[in-house]
């Protein structure tokens, strides 16, 4: 019999305070999404501010290592974030470890504004080490907005509100080129005698303010974090305090306390058992392998097209010597922007009210067949495409972000929350987000050495986009393949129905293996079996 509070929960009303609990927890999220693609436009400013010394056709130009060792100390201090900061809230309490993490972000956004010095080696080396520390932030607060918000929502809207907050992704994408397009112009107004060949100092002061008003948006949330309960299923399931989940369920929910408060004591020695046991492996391993490989095949493809999407539309943006440093970085900006508006933020919106409809395996499944066939159709003509860029490329390259966020990119991010066990569910959540980030690491790097290889006219050679695009269309139907055998549905069911499938599963399969090793051996009976 499940416990009163957490039924209360499952079928709760939506009230204001769910629309509260998305903002507050979305705005990680936007942070996160802001301060990662801000990256491609600032990387031109620093580009023109700290490399005018390299011959050409490369002046200007970022060695290709540079921006690598940027992508990947954010990716590799996420991945590190996720796994340590998901332990943490299972282990201190989701609450406790939330401001921690958001407090981290806020802080390393403006050391990266800060970064020591103004020798471009100095400057690259602290921004690379407080990217680190922003990443470690961000990581942290992946696995627990996702489960704080899994566990406060109710059971029939509970998709929809976890994909609102991540939709949160979507606005700080916009916000970051929105921010970048305003800095960029106010200083390019500002600047006297500003020419192709001469870039300001001014523009060393642009990078850093856009990097600093990213922390913004996190710290003025912060306090409504630290105001947060505790959730009544970290509370009542791990923590073993049941009174205290049905009174701080009473301020949130509009419920009175004689509705939710336990008749009769909790048992407080319930069955256990440690994390990556065998006996965790056999309940809910397949669900772990599921959730890992899906969310690892889905960043190789969204982060290597989001974080270099500027370098695969080379010939569109238009971009030469002749641009001045800051007209350079706004047309990146600005196509930035105008993607996430046109597919990114309409895929998210999709997903938030089709997906207590539909399902979220049935949502993955064709968010990544599409995406597959769009990135097959891009790559397999790329050289007619390098030739030709023109609004069909466009029109089909726009549609794999949306799929991605009518699709994977939101699905893998809700089904970790949904799974597993209350005492687990950070921890696997971070798991299988971290192994996301070594795929984004993977994918980022693959693309930034496809569109790096340039032919004649200083664009990529066809050849190596081809064999990318047409990868990322391979990894696609590989993840189609995967949600399709070993994904299952969550949608309108309680997180303990979820946790409990896996349990069930054991046991159906432990009393098969005893029903078939009893009619090899017959003398075999029912209390040896047991004993088995």
């Amino acid at each position: 019999m499940p416990l009163k509070v957490l039924s209360a929960l499952d079928s709760a009303r939506t009230q204001y305070y769910h629309f509260k609990a998305i903002i507050v927890a979305g705005m990680g999220l936007f942070t996160d999404a802001y301060d990662f693609f801000c990256i491609p436009p600032i990387m031109k400013l620093i580009g023109r501010m700290y490399y005018e010394d390299r011959p050409e056709p490369n002046k200007y130009e970022i060695p290709t290592g540079v921006v690598a060792l940027m992508v990947s100390t954010t990716l590799l201090g996420t991945a590190i974030g996720q796994v340590v900061f998901g332990r943490l809230g299972d282990r201190k309490g989701r609450r406790s470890v939330y401001g921690v993490a958001l407090m981290l972000m806020v802080l390393s956004s403006t050391g990266c504004g800060f970064s020591i010095c103004r020798t471009r080696n100095c400057v690259l080396l602290s921004l690379g080490f407080f990217r680190f520390l922003l990443g470690l932030g961000i990581g942290g607060d992946y696995p627990l907005s996702a489960t704080i918000m899994s566990e406060f929502a109710n059971r029939k809207t509970r998709g929809s509100f976890i994909a609102g907050v991540f939709s949160m992704q979507g606005f700080g994408i916009l916000a970051s080129s929105a921010v970048t397009m305003v800095v960029c112009k106010i200083f390019w107004i500002a600047s006297r005698n500003l020419n192709q060949d001469h870039t300001p100092e001014d523009a060393d002061i642009s990078w850093r303010l856009i990097l600093m008003l990213g922390a913004i948006p996190a710290a003025l949330t912060y306090y409504w974090r630290m105001m947060m309960p505790e959730t009544a299923r970290y509370t009542a399931l791990v923590e073993n305090n049941v009174l205290q989940a049905a009174k701080d369920m009473e301020k949130v929910l509009d419920v009175s306390m004689s509705q939710i408060a336990e008749d009769e004591p909790w048992p407080q020695d319930r069955p256990t058992y440690p994390l990556l046991s065998r006996k965790f492996f056999r309940r809910h391993g397949r669900d772990l392998f599921s959730c890992s490989l899906n969310w690892f095949l889905l960043d190789i493809v969204f982060y290597s097209s989001n974080l270099f999407q500027s370098q695969i539309y080379s010939q569109f943006l238009k971009l030469n010597d002749k641009d001045n440093v800051y007209k350079a970085a706004f047309k990146i900006a600005r196509f930035q922007a105008i993607v996430a508006v046109c597919s990114t933020i309409p895929g998210y919106y999709f997903t938030v009210y089709f997906i207590d409809r539909v399902g979220r395996r049935k949502i993955q499944i064709m968010g990544f067949l599409f995406m597959g066939i769009v990135y097959f159709a891009l790559g397999i003509p790329y050289h007619y495409w390098g030739q030709h860029t023109n609004g069909g490329f466009l029109f089909l390259y726009a549609l794999t972000f949306f799929f991605a966020n009518f699709g994977p990119n939101t699905t893998t991010f809700i089904v970790p929350a949904e799974l597993f066990p209350a005492r687990f569910r950070s921890t696997c959540h971070g798991i299988s987000g971290a192994m996301g980030k070594i795929g984004a690491l993977i994918g980022s790097l693959g693309v930034l050495w496809a569109s790096n290889k340039k032919d004649y006219d200083n664009d990529p050679k066809p050849r190596s986009m081809t064999i990318a695009l047409v990868a990322l269309g391979a990894v696609c139907l590989l993840g189609m393949v995967v949600t399709y055998v070993f994904t299952p549905e969550t949608m309108g069911r309680s997180l303990e129905e979820n946790e409990n499938e896996g349990e069930d599963e054991e046991e159906d399969n432990e009393k098969r293996f005893f029903r078939c090793f009893a009619g090899a051996n017959g003398r075999l009976n029912s209390s040896e079996a047991i004993a088995l």
